[in-house]
C-alpha cells in the first residue's frame, strides 16, 4: 500500500476487501493516491492477500479467480451435454 495513504482510508480498503467489494478498495485507493489502475489494483490484491494470510475469518466473500474461463468452460460442457441429448432423441 501506498504511503501516502491516510489510516482511516486504509481501514475504509480493508472493510471494501472484508466485504468482498475489490473494485470498491481499488477505487479508494485510487482516489487517495492518485495512483492509475493498474497500480492500485496490485497495491490493493496485494494487501488482500495479507489480510487473508492474517484474518481469513473476516472475508465474507471466497476469493476471486481470474477472469470468467471456469464459467464458460462449464457453459461451454453443459452446451455439449444438452446438444447430445438433442441428438439422441
Amino acid at each position: 500500500m501506498s504511503l501516502s495513504l491516510p489510516p482511516e482510508k486504509l481501514v475504509e480498503i480493508q472493510e471494501a476487501l472484508f466485504r468482498g467489494e475489490k473494485i470498491a478498495a481499488i477505487k479508494i485507493h485510487r482516489e487517495c493516491t492518485r495512483a492509475g489502475l493498474k497500480d492500485s489494483k496490485e497495491a490493493v490484491e496485494f494487501l488482500e492477500a495479507e489480510l487473508r494470510k492474517i484474518s481469513p475469518e473476516k472475508f465474507s466473500a471466497a476469493p476471486s479467480g481470474k477472469g470468467c474461463l471456469g464459467v464458460l468452460g462449464i457453459a461451454a460442457v453443459l452446451a455439449v451435454v444438452l446438444g447430445v441429448l438433442l441428438f439422441i432423441r
